[in-house]
């Protein structure tokens, strides 16, 4: 695993945040309406919980938004050439960690299909699906919930 800094995005990430979602391998293909044209602003990162993984070059190899209110892990990416690394477990421990500071129980978890599996190694549980909300997303995708980890006296574990 490289050494990694997680640290919380501010607006001169938008640019290399917005091309870790454009240039995803998951969204290719019959996903790639999902995020045509899609953008990660100022005001996004503003408004959310946004935290990015930077390696000992400087480099952002992934990144994950927690929205407090619904509570809802609303987006999360790691660079293709950075998968398999544990770069992804990590962010999810740390969005988990996040979640107990800012008091929440549980985080929705909007899946799209091939990234389910993920989510569920990292211990989010099914809880139903979402239909299709054409014309940018015209397939069901899989809705997961986490509950945050808490000690017995009622502080998070991470």
């Amino acid at each position: 695993m490289l050494p990694l800094n997680i640290r919380r995005a501010t607006e001169q990430d938008v640019a290399v945040l917005t091309a870790l979602v454009q240039e995803s391998g998951a969204y290719q293909g019959q996903y790639a309406t999902a995020i045509s044209g899609y953008q990660v602003t100022p005001d996004y990162i503003d408004r959310n919980l946004v935290f990015t993984a930077v390696d000992s070059t400087g480099r952002s190899v992934g990144f994950y938004s927690l929205v407090l209110d619904p509570a809802e892990l609303d987006l999360a990416f790691v660079s293709d050439e950075a998968q398999g690394m544990g770069i992804g477990r990590l962010l999810m421990e740390h969005m988990l960690d996040q979640a107990g500071q800012a008091g929440l129980t549980q985080v929705r978890v909007v899946s799209n299909p091939p990234a389910e599996q993920f989510y569920r190694r990292m211990g989010a549980e099914p809880v139903g699906t979402v239909p299709a909300s054409p014309p940018r997303v015209t397939w069901v995708r899989p809705e997961l919930r986490f509950t945050v980890p808490r000690s017995a006296d009622g502080t998070t574990l991470h």
